[in-house]
Formats: structure tokens, sequence, C-alpha cells
């Protein structure tokens, strides 16, 4: 045989190849390509089967496997009035005290009508002439809304001509009074009515007119409800210095403005309530916190949050046992990989709610913790090991920051969750969902004041209405603002 040698053979090893398996060569060189194509494909069916698993899991999350909210959920997704009712059944429990109307006292009471029986229904005796015992009527008390009028001060300013320089003097109104058409109470109903009760700017004139029959335009109810969001920069000020030196709970939502992917941050304290309207960066969170920010911060792992010292940082738990019941859902080694993470989240959980609830001692709760930190720490080695890479990565980034998973076992008075700042945002989103965000800075500025002060008042006891119309009343008197910290 004299044919050429295959591409890659040198002459002279071909040479000496035996006639044999230079013929079984030469039969499977047309066969390589095919070789080729059939490991290309392989290798592509191994990439898809990973996509669809990836894709499969995607699809199968809901707010009880990740942290999609359960407005998000599919229709699919596993009820939650299970772990909502702990096991028992809707509605009043067995030992529930049922709540009662208090009577009116006699000085609220508008209308007083007294009733006697005219006839007595067995023998027919007429009752005009008989005497009443004060002591036994039974009092039926109806309660109703009146007809709800605006009070309308009408201020005449007299004008008198100088008799001495023949100037005509025109009468100033007092410093306290309005420029405008309504008082501080219609602003800050105005400001509670949007914030609030999430009605848009164009349907509190109709609510104002049909209720109150107060006529107020849109545009007028507009300029009203930014007057009071300029009136709250200073106790938003007050708020900001305050929760920057507590330890505190924070999450963060998205909020667009115009055309700009805004979010909106809160940091919920024992004491008050911030809202701020930002990009989602560490320099939001800097703006929020401030520079120097001292306390202990919990939340979830959104990567500006690392930024902090990991001995101030607390990983929300209710976030990463999220996470692991995703894990679990999937077959094989993950799933039961997850499954025992799970059984000692759920052991910390367990005790941390008898410490919460006084029964285990905050000593005994750090004891009994020691065993299920060493325990969680061999299934973060574990997890780098595991056939699925987004759990890898997952072991990987809360192995770099364990120390940020136990900062509430060593801290008193830490959460292990962010749940305090994400009911506190609950509201927001539901009035999002309505008015789909802001337009402008100065509208976002107005929201984040607003539920600023909504918040901060609920938690000083202090009536949101009462405290704004007291706010826009001192703003037009040129006076201090009323504090929103009882006692301060």
């Amino acid at each position: 045989m004299n044919e050429s040698p295959p591409l890659g053979i040198p002459p002279e090893d071909w040479a000496v190849t035996p006639v044999s398996v230079r013929v079984a060569l030469l039969a499977l060189l047309p066969l390589l390509p095919l070789v080729a194509e059939n490991q290309r494909l392989q290798e592509q069916v191994t990439h898809l089967q990973v996509r669809v698993a990836d894709l499969e899991a995607r699809l199968a999350q809901h707010s009880g496997n990740s942290s999609k909210p359960p407005s998000s959920d599919p229709p699919g997704a596993p009820p939650r009035s299970a772990k909502r009712h702990h096991g028992r059944q809707p509605g009043g429990q067995p030992d529930h005290v049922g709540a009662s109307r208090d009577p009116a006292p006699a000085d609220q009471i508008t209308e007083t009508i007294l009733l006697r029986p005219d006839r007595c229904p067995d023998c027919g005796v007429d009752l005009a002439a008989c005497p009443l015992d004060p002591t036994d009527p039974v009092c039926h008390q109806v309660w109703e809304l009146p007809v709800i009028r605006p009070t309308v001060t009408a201020y005449h300013c007299h004008r008198i001509t100088c008799p001495g320089c023949a100037t005509p003097v025109r009468a100033d109104l007092p410093p306290d009074v309005p420029r405008g058409a309504f008082g501080p109470g219609v602003a800050a109903a105005i400001a509670l009515l949007h914030t609030d009760y999430r009605l848009s700017l164009r349907e509190i004139p109709r609510l104002l007119r049909q209720f109150f029959h107060l006529p107020i335009s849109v545009g007028a109810t507009t300029q009203l409800y930014h007057t009071v969001g300029a009136a709250a920069a200073a106790p938003y000020a007050a708020v900001e210095a305050v929760v920057r030196q507590q330890d505190a709970n924070l999450d963060e939502t998205s909020w667009p403005q115009g055309t700009l992917p805004l979010w909106l941050w809160t940091m919920v304290t024992a004491v008050a309530t911030l809202f701020r309207i930002g990009r989602r960066n560490r320099a939001t969170l800097t703006a929020m916190i401030g520079a120097d920010f001292g306390g202990i911060i919990t939340s979830d792992r959104l990567r500006v949050y690392a930024s902090q010292p990991h001995e101030r940082w607390q990983i929300c738990w209710a976030h990463l046992r999220r996470e692991f019941v995703a894990f679990y859902e999937r077959d094989g080694p993950v799933g039961d990989w997850a499954a025992t993470a799970l059984i000692q989240i759920d052991l910390m959980f367990l005790l941390w709610h008898g410490v919460r609830a006084g029964g285990l001692s905050r000593e005994a709760f750090q004891a009994s913790m020691t065993g299920i930190q060493t325990a969680f720490h061999a299934l973060l080695i574990q997890g780098k090991d595991v056939p699925w890479e987004k759990a890898r990565g997952f072991s990987r980034d809360l192995a770099n920051h364990e120390t940020a998973l136990w900062t509430f076992v060593r801290e008193d008075g830490i959460e292990p969750t962010n749940n305090a700042a994400e009911r506190a945002l609950r509201p927001a989103v539901l009035w999002r969902k309505g008015c789909f965000g802001t337009q402008t800075a100065t509208g976002s500025q107005a929201v984040e004041r607003l539920l600023t002060i909504r918040a901060t008042c609920r938690q000083q006891g202090l009536d949101p209405l009462e405290y704004l119309t007291a706010l826009v009343r001192a703003q037009w008197a040129g006076t201090p603002p009323p504090s929103l910290f009882v006692g301060a």
C-alpha cells in the first residue's frame, strides 16, 4: 500500500505501520467528524439539562421558597393559610375575648328619646298614666354620621384712609391665618388620605366633596400635598438623627420615579422608622444610615449590606430559610443537604421563640446554639461540593459572611430576621401598586417624608392627622415644628 499517510502521522511512522492497522485507520477516518459532532451534541445536551433545571427551579419560585412577595405567587403556589393560622381554624378562637363597644357617655349623647309602652299586650290596659321606673330602661344607642360641612371663616380686611397723610391703609391678615383658601386640617387630611389610605390625588377631591362638602380642585389638592411634604423637612431630619444611633432592620422595594428605576428603602428601629428613595446601591445605604453608623443592621443578603462590618450585620434567617426550601425541592444530594440545613434552622427558630416568650434564658439559648452553629458550619463546607452550581455559590457566599449569621446570638436585643422592615414596607408596596411610583424628585421627597412621619407617629403613640395638622399650622405661623418624639 503506497497511499499517503493520514494528516498528522509522519511518513516514517506510517511506513512501519502494519497493513491491517493502516486499513482500519483509513476506514475510521470518515467517522472522525461524526465522533466530534457526537461529543459536541453530548456537551450541548448536558448544558441544556442544567439550563432546564434552573428554569424549572425559577418557575417553581414563590413566596415560600424565595424572596418574592406573596402578591406575586402563581395560582399553583402552596397555600399559606396553614402556616398563618398555625393549624387553627379561621375566625375567633374558643379562648378569644370578644371586643365590645363601650356605651357613649352622657355628655356625648346628641339626643335622648324616651319610649314607653302604650298598652299591655296581655290584657289591653292603657298604660299612659302609669309612672316610669327611672332605673329600669334598656338603653339602645344608635351611632350615625352627621352631614359634615366645613367651617368657613371670612376675614374682612377693611381699608381706612389715614387722616394725616391721606394714605389708604388695608388691614393685614393675622400671622396664623392661611394665605390660601384652605386650613392646615385640610392639608393634613389630604396628606394622610394619599399616604396612609392610598387614595390618588384625583380621588381625594371627589371624596372631600362627597363626604365633607368641601369644594377643592385637583390642582389645589396637589399643591397642599406638596406643602405638607415641604413642612415635613425638619421632623424628617430629626428621625434621621435618631435612627442613626440605634440598631435597625433594613429592607427595600422598587419605587419608580418617572423612567428612573429607583427603590424605596426603610430603616426600622425601636422608636422610629425612616424611609428614603434612591438607587439600589451603597451610596443610598450610606446616605440613609450615615457614614459613621455604629449600630447593628439586620437585612437580607443584598450585596450593598455586605459593605458593613460583619460583626455589626445580621443576615435575615427568614430569607435564608426560604432559599433552603428552594434547594430542598430538588431531588438528590442537593435536596438531602438542604433538608439537613432546614432541620438546624427550624431548631434555631424554636430556641429563639423560647427566648422571646421568656421560657428560655439568654445564657441557655447561647449554650444551645453552639451545637447548631457547629453543625451549620459543616453544612456550609459540604454545600461547596453539592452537584449544583447555584447551591455551591450560595454556600460559598454564606461561608464568607458566616460571622453575620450569628450576630443575634452574640448581641442581646438583635432579631434574627428583618421582618420589622418588611412589615413597614408592606403599606408602601400596596400604595405603589396603585400609584406606580412618583413622577418627580419633589414627589419622591414628599413620599419618603410622609411615610416616615406616618410610621413614626404610630410607634410614638401619636395621631398622624393631629400631628400633621399641628406641623402645617406651625409652618404657616413660622414657629418651630412639633416634636415627633414623646417627652423630647
